[in-house]
């Protein structure tokens, strides 16, 4: 499902890599954990892989077709982004002027998923995450722990091939914590998705399949 092969990453700000020669492969249906100390680049290379940054060298190859993002223009990304993958950003990237529902049902609009099934999908996930009832609501009136819910339920509403977490559980109680977490390893093993995950939380780590750690000297 992803296979990521030679790659490289300065900061423009650093005077050394973030990261190089980074190799990763990750088979469907498997859920990996990537850990490491902060600053180190997890979050950037979930971009890369995202096709939200460009890397330096390389290559990052998702789905069976085993089409290299790196390679794509832009318009091509973003297509490739809509239809095969659910990211789920830290900073949670909520948009203000759109309701809960609308937020989540953002990636069936950009899909052409039909309209009648936007609600019922909408609806069941808001049910998984614990926010029946906040449909109509504005992002302005939602806790983070609320907003992190909103967030998921927003990368999993188009059932995506590859789910990237970044920190999902972080701004939650640990209840809804294992909540949130059993639903992404649920939607990831019931298609046979799978996931990357960027966590500090040895719980959801130890939930995984499998842990890489990312170092400054690459992924081990």
């Amino acid at each position: 499902m992803l296979t990521v092969a030679g790659l490289a990453k300065r900061h423009a700000l650093a005077s050394r890599p973030l990261f190089s020669d980074l190799a990763l492969t990750i088979a469907a249906g498997e859920i990996v954990a990537l850990v490491g100390e902060s600053g180190i680049g997890k979050s950037t290379l979930l971009n890369c892989i995202a096709g939200l940054e460009t890397p330096d060298s390389g290559s990052i190859r998702i789905g069976p077709q085993a089409l290299d993002i790196v390679r794509l223009d832009e318009a091509a990304r973003a297509v490739l982004r809509a239809h095969r993958i659910g990211f789920v950003f830290q900073a949670f990237h909520v948009l203000p002027t759109l309701s809960v529902a609308q937020n989540i049902a953002v990636p069936l609009l950009l899909c052409g998923v039909p309209l009648a099934e936007h609600a019922p999908r909408t609806q069941a996930l808001l049910e998984r995450v614990g926010l029946a009832g906040f449909a109509d609501r504005w992002p302005a009136s939602l806790s983070g722990g609320e907003l992190q819910r909103v967030a998921i339920a927003r990368a999993l509403v188009h059932r995506p091939a590859l789910i990237l977490a970044d920190e999902p559980t972080g701004n939650l109680d640990p209840r809804t914590a294992d909540e949130v977490l059993a639903l992404l390893l649920d939607r990831v093993r019931e298609p046979r998705a799978s996931a990357l995950i960027v966590t500090h939380s040895q719980q959801v780590a130890q939930c995984c399949d499998r842990i890489v750690t990312l170092t400054a000297d690459g992924l081990r």
